[in-house]
């Protein structure tokens, strides 16, 4: 039987009929983005903000018609909001997410404050219910281990006892559910809210839960912080005292929007040696100061090799490039992750070294970052709680 195509998937949605317009979804221009590969299927829905909330009926309508198209494996709706003027970039926060992501995911208004926004947030940047403090992991480039350091940090700190969240802000390169060993898509109670992937004691959401492997989003700015505010928000992350999250590298949407819409405690850079690297790390750094957002510190990974064999120590990259980065630029020096051919296998088969070799080497260098990123951020939740102001009752 041959597989489905997009004109198949395409001439379903046109029976579909928006009823603000009279028109079908696909004339009407509500259809973006059509996205099939081996019988699963991505649909894109871009609403006016004002409309989010009504749009829901419509795109469940939307799922179920492709779903019922022969060929079809899985089918994922995801309703994204557009400005309706076109504002200088970085003049104004994008207009919070009205609709609903893949699998049900129901929206509401993010703008003011919430239960759980924590001590002496701003107003404007409510926190996650239930979410004690967000830390961002970040690099200025890619392909230095943020996404290994962000899971086994994670996964460190809650082995300090603390009840961990990971979230994988990485719209385009999700690696967070192959690194975690999770496999399979979050389920929906309520229709409006995703309960996360959990495993290793962590709660985890990433955006490749609701799509396909291999499929690729091909989503502008807008559509990108769209969806990473429902990641954040419509997910039921019940009670946590740590959030961590993986950003995609660089200074773009993603780390804007994170600092614009939630209060970020701190965030945590990680480099390579190199200069190449620690140049786009300086300014990674940078990007978090002008947007008041504490640095927590600087982490090198892929530190020195040392030979399985020989016991030879190699500096490939170099060596404590990030230790005189750090010093220069007034922040603590997080701690040396060497590169081992163990921490990249645990990692692609999702077994990370923290849990499957929890006594090597390599787990206790992670244990050690967790340890000096746990106390800073104690400092910063504590300096945060001393500035809130208090009501005195006499």
């Amino acid at each position: 039987m041959a597989g489905v195509s997009q004109e198949q998937v395409t001439e379903a949605l046109a029976r579909i009929v928006d009823p603000a317009s009279g028109n079908n979804v696909v004339n009407s221009g509500l259809v973006t983005d059509v996205t099939v590969k081996d019988g699963n299927v991505l649909v894109v829905l871009e609403v006016d903000p004002a409309r989010g909330e009504e749009m829901e009926p419509l795109r469940k309508a939307c799922e179920d018609a492709v779903d019922d198209v022969p060929g079809v494996l899985s089918v994922t709706a995801v309703l994204t909001a557009h400005s309706a003027s076109q504002q200088p970039q970085g003049t104004q926060a994008p207009p919070p997410p009205q609709g609903g992501m893949g699998g049900g995911m129901g929206g509401s208004a993010h703008g003011g404050p919430q239960a759980g926004q924590q001590p002496g947030a701003d107003a404007e940047k409510p926190g996650i219910p239930g979410v004690g403090a967000i830390i961002a992991v970040a690099s200025g480039k890619g392909g230095v281990g943020k996404s290994t350091t962000s899971v086994n940090l994670a996964l460190s700190l809650a082995a300090l006892g603390k009840k961990v969240g990971l979230l994988d802000a990485d719209i385009y390169g999700p690696s967070i559910p192959r690194m975690m060993g999770i496999t399979g898509r979050p389920v929906s109670e309520d229709g409006k809210t995703l309960d996360p992937m959990r495993n290793f004691g962590i709660v985890c959401m990433s955006m490749g839960f609701l799509v396909p492997d291999d499929t690729p989003m091909i989503w502008r700015g807008p559509m990108v912080m769209s969806a990473l505010e429902q990641l954040m928000r419509d997910v039921n992350w019940g009670e946590l005292d740590v959030l961590v999250v993986d950003l995609p590298p660089g200074t773009g949407d993603a780390q804007l929007t994170m600092a614009q819409r939630v209060p970020l405690a701190g965030a945590v850079i990680v480099s390579t040696p190199q200069d190449i690297a620690l140049l786009d790390a300086r300014k990674g750094l940078n990007m978090f100061h002008k947007v008041n957002v504490p640095v927590l510190g600087i982490i090198e990974n892929m530190s020195y090799f040392l030979c399985p064999s020989c016991g030879e120590r190699s500096e490939i990259f170099g060596h404590g490039g990030a230790r005189e980065t750090a010093a220069k630029l007034g922040c603590d020096f997080l701690g040396e992750i060497p590169l081992h051919m163990a921490i990249r296998e645990t990692s692609d088969l999702g077994q990370p070294i923290v849990v499957s070799q929890p006594g090597s080497d390599h787990a206790q260098a992670y244990r050690a970052v967790a340890e000096r990123v746990a106390g800073k951020l104690d400092e910063v939740m504590a300096d945060t709680a001393a500035k809130a102001p208090r009501i005195v009752v006499q």
